[in-house]
């Protein structure tokens, strides 16, 4: 039996720390339907100062977070958002803009490093003379960091070139920032310079920062009046939700400076992966807390076989596929978990793990 559990499946898994549990406990709330609840202003003026937006707004999930963003810019049916073909909002999120905003996705497809070519965007833009035939392109949205392509960043150089793209054409940009602090602190840039040319974006705080729940939305006072008017419609309104995101104020305090670790320990962890015969990690495509790992035909096993190996001894992470695996750390992942676990690897790929993973 499993003597340690290191759970790499997502940043997701990570279990609220004693200073949030006592910052729960003691949280200052009220109403926030009635608009009402101080920690809750608190932490959307926070999240709002961050990202050098006008205003915040607290939802439960990113999925909500993207959906509401959306519907505010496409508040037409029949508009159209251009996104990338293997982005979150498109994949991941049950077709959502479409389902309940009848919000049409045209997609581009997205390059190895998250990006998509911005000509390929604007020759996505529906020509208006053509409204009897297409849909309204109305909105570009964009995600950083990456989440399919291994947590690949978006420079502000790229972003900045997509959104004078929107401007040009009247468009809104809006970006999903599941991991915006990750890409920050990969590329050394403040996370308000790197969202200064978007619109709206989606800040998840229960992914690499390791809150227990919530995103907060950002953008103008106009834009988040009518985010909160779709947040009540889609069920999102919620009572004493301070005590949420008094946890959410400790992780913006305490986790940001953390991130760099959970870098290095994927760039360390796909390193070692390359050492061992059958398995193979584009070392370039690491660039922040995501390892996509590749097993090669010649190894003899497969993504599940490793995954069920693995977790008899504690090691917990997803497949994608039948011959590829994701991990994902986080900052309860410390140095001497990431050893064990390739200890883990070694054993599983060449046979043999005894019951310390050795």
């Amino acid at each position: 039996m499993a003597t340690r559990t290191v759970d790499i499946r997502s940043d997701t898994v990570t279990k609220p720390t004693e200073s949030m549990r006592v910052a729960m406990a003691n949280a200052d709330v009220d109403d926030d339907v009635l608009g009402r609840d101080p920690s809750c202003f608190r932490l959307e003026n926070e999240v709002a100062k961050i990202m050098g937006k006008e205003a915040g707004l607290f939802v439960p999930s990113g999925t909500m977070g993207n959906l509401i963003s959306v519907l505010v810019h496409c508040d037409i049916r029949g508009s159209e958002v251009i996104l990338g073909d293997n982005s979150h909002i498109h994949i991941y999120e049950l077709g959502g803009i479409a389902t309940i905003g009848g919000v049409h996705p045209r997609t581009v497809r997205n390059n190895e490093d998250g990006t998509m070519d911005v000509d390929l965007i604007e020759a996505a833009i529906r020509d208006p003379k053509a409204e009897l035939a297409y849909p309204t392109t109305r909105l570009i949205c964009l995600e950083n960091s990456h989440g399919n392509t291994g947590g690949r960043c978006l420079s502000v150089e790229y972003i900045e070139r997509v959104g004078e793209v929107a401007k040009k054409h009247g468009l809104k940009l809006h970006i999903d920032g599941a991991r915006i602090f990750n890409a920050s602190v990969a590329l050394g840039v403040p996370t308000d310079k790197l969202v200064r040319a978007a619109d709206s974006v989606s800040v998840c705080l229960s992914k690499g920062l390791g809150a227990p729940v919530g995103s907060v939305i950002v953008g103008s006072n106009s834009f988040i009046t009518k985010a909160r008017r779709l947040r009540k419609t889609l069920g999102g309104g919620m009572r004493q939700v301070g005590v949420l995101c008094a946890a959410a104020l400790v992780a913006l305090q305490e986790n940001v400076g953390k991130l760099e670790s959970d870098h290095k320990n994927a760039r360390f962890f796909a390193d070692g992966l390359n050492k061992i015969k059958g398995l193979k990690v584009d070392i370039s495509s690491v660039e922040t807390n995501m390892v996509f790992i590749e097993i090669e035909e010649s190894s003899g096993t497969t993504a599940a076989k490793i995954c069920k190996d693995l977790e008899d001894y504690g090691i917990l992470l997803l497949p994608i596929g039948s011959s590829r695996l994701r991990v994902v750390f986080h900052h309860q992942i410390s140095n001497s978990d990431v050893k064990y676990a390739l200890s883990c690897f070694q054993q599983a790929v060449s046979g043999g793990l005894n019951e310390n993973g050795n």
